[in-house]
């Protein structure tokens, strides 16, 4: 768990309350593997979905904090 799920609710597709209460069973070494299910796999690609757009979103961020600064705006900002 993140420190911001604390305070955010988190987003579809992150969190499924039903598999925190899964057990596994360990009793032969064949069934130690779990199912992938397509419900699993589309739950997969909906995270991988909203990580990829989280990170397009970062980058653009970023990109606008150290762009250089626009001819029209003052060297200094003081006016001096």
């Amino acid at each position: 768990m993140n420190l911001n799920e604390i305070y955010q609710p988190t987003p579809d597709g992150y969190y499924s309350e039903k598999d925190d209460n899964s057990v596994y069973k360990l009793d032969e070494p064949h069934k130690r593997r779990t199912k992938l299910t397509l419900e699993k796999l589309n739950r997969l690609r909906v995270m991988n979905d909203a990580r990829k757009t989280e990170h397009e979103e970062k980058l653009d961020n970023i990109s606008m904090q150290y762009k250089p600064p626009s001819a029209e705006a003052p060297a200094g900002g003081l006016g001096i």
